[in-house]
């Protein structure tokens, strides 16, 4: 990796040759004659680590080393000092410099301290980025991605959790809706409270009524006995109703009186019941547009979208496939009793370039099938569904027209970077750019930085 390193002192020889010597190990180097320049340099970014004399008119290294770690705590800046201020360079690293060095400099002193340093500086963001993904998982358990497109949906349920408000959530099938119902009751104060979960769309009117509300025995044929409704067992917690606009006019109207009044009646019963819930609902109709057809109330729309989280497709969220495949991949191999290693490059590529109109759903199928039809330690081509085999493998990276050149370069770079197995080195070479800018894109587009 080619860091970049910035070294100040205000006499020229020192500092040239400083410069010469930390290039001769094969880094970038700037370099500032005061402190106030070298806060210049430090400030324009791109600087992995400062090397400064503790001595220099104006802005001092210590002033200096103070504004740097209270920007970014846990810099490494490596002070210069002469004999006679020893004593302040101590006091320096009780503050926080990385190290320091007594003038004259032994250069392989120098050589071996900054390659030190640099290295803790890897260890140290290559564990905070493991703190944050396992912290994002324990958060949203089952939730797998890094795309951008879902950052608004992680927010939106870190701040809608904590409350009572009904949340909405709408997207195309497959997408996850039910697993952002998931995080939004574990991260509530209901989460020691039941979880119940009603699938509208594949219940009868009378069926749905029933489970939703319970019903006394002898209210219709077939009723025994009295049966508990779903708003009476999720009282305390959350009720999950998924495809809520599937549900008949009937069923809108007693839905929209638990809401507005927290009570209601078993089915052929006479006991007002009143019930504590947290409705969160999820369809992947328009409901604006069944409301414009008739089909759905508009006051029940209002009472159940105070929330609104919308989950984007797979196709607009294609960082997340490497990881969602990957996690499929070792979920089947377990069920199944294989050793698979991974997913070989044409078979990557071809998942890239792939649309999933099923989304989430379409592509743990895929991955489920391609265990099973798997005869080696590696996924290919060959072992994808038909759909996967039969497509066309031109090379080429797909950029919709009107989408802008930050945009371009993102996908340019994610796929360049899956072409090459994952491997950055080999993807700045191709893509001609260093190292070191590679992965400052990746970060600045939010793909995946870490090493290989």
């Amino acid at each position: 990796m080619n860091f970049r390193l910035l070294v100040i002192d205000d006499e020229k020889n020192i500092r040239e040759g400083l410069a010469e010597a930390l290039q001769g190990d094969g880094y970038d180097v700037v370099c500032a004659e005061n402190g106030d320049e070298g806060w210049k340099y430090f400030c324009a970014g791109d600087i992995d680590l400062v090397v400064t004399d503790l001595k220099m008119p104006g802005t001092s290294g210590e002033e200096l080393m103070k504004r740097i770690l209270a920007s970014a705590p846990g810099f490494p800046v490596i002070i210069l000092t002469g004999h006679g201020t020893v004593e302040s360079a101590v006091t320096a690293m009780r503050d926080g410099a990385w190290d320091f060095l007594t003038k004259p400099v032994d250069l392989d002193h120098l050589s071996l301290k900054v390659k030190r340093a640099l290295e803790t500086r890897e260890l140290f963001f290559q564990h905070r980025r493991m703190e944050e993904e396992l912290e994002r998982k324990k958060q949203f358990k089952s939730i797998i991605s890094i795309s951008r497109n879902m950052r608004e949906v992680f927010n939106t349920i870190n701040k809608a959790a904590p409350t009572k408000a009904s949340v909405l959530i709408t997207g195309e099938s497959g997408v996850g809706k039910e697993l952002v119902a998931d995080a939004l009751h574990e991260l509530s104060p209901r989460k020691d409270q039941p979880l119940i979960k009603v699938h509208c769309a594949a219940l009868s009117p009378t069926l749905l009524e029933s489970e939703l509300f319970g019903h006394e025995k002898g209210s219709f044929t077939g009723a025994v006995s009295r049966k508990r409704g779903r708003f009476e067992l999720a009282s305390g917690g959350t009720l999950f109703l998924d495809e809520i606009g599937e549900i008949d006019l009937n069923n809108q109207i007693k839905l929209l009186r638990v809401l507005q009044e927290k009570k209601f009646e078993r089915v052929g019963g006479e006991q007002t019941i009143e019930t504590d819930v947290r409705i969160v609902a999820a369809t992947n109709k328009d409901l604006k547009a069944e409301i414009e057809k008739g089909n759905f109330r508009e006051d029940l729309y209002f009472r159940l979208n105070v929330v609104n989280i919308h989950v984007p497709p797979l196709r607009e969220r294609k960082d997340d496939i490497p990881l969602l495949a990957a996690a499929f991949l070792k979920e089947f191999a377990q069920e199944n009793g294989k050793s698979i290693e991974g997913i070989n490059e044409k078979a990557r590529s071809r998942l890239y370039s792939f649309e999933w109109p099923g989304n989430i759903r379409e592509l743990r199928n895929c991955m489920e099938s391609a265990v099973v039809m798997c005869q080696s330690n590696v996924i290919t081509v060959d072992d994808l569904p038909p759909a996967f085999r039969n497509a066309a493998d031109d090379g080429w990276i797909n950029i919709k027209l009107g989408a802008n050149m930050a945009e371009c370069e993102k996908i340019i770079i994610r796929d360049t970077l899956s072409f090459c197995n994952g491997n950055k080195t080999k993807a700045s070479e191709t893509l001609d750019i260093g190292r070191k800018t590679l992965l400052r894109k990746l970060a600045d587009y939010e793909l995946d930085s870490s090493e290989e």
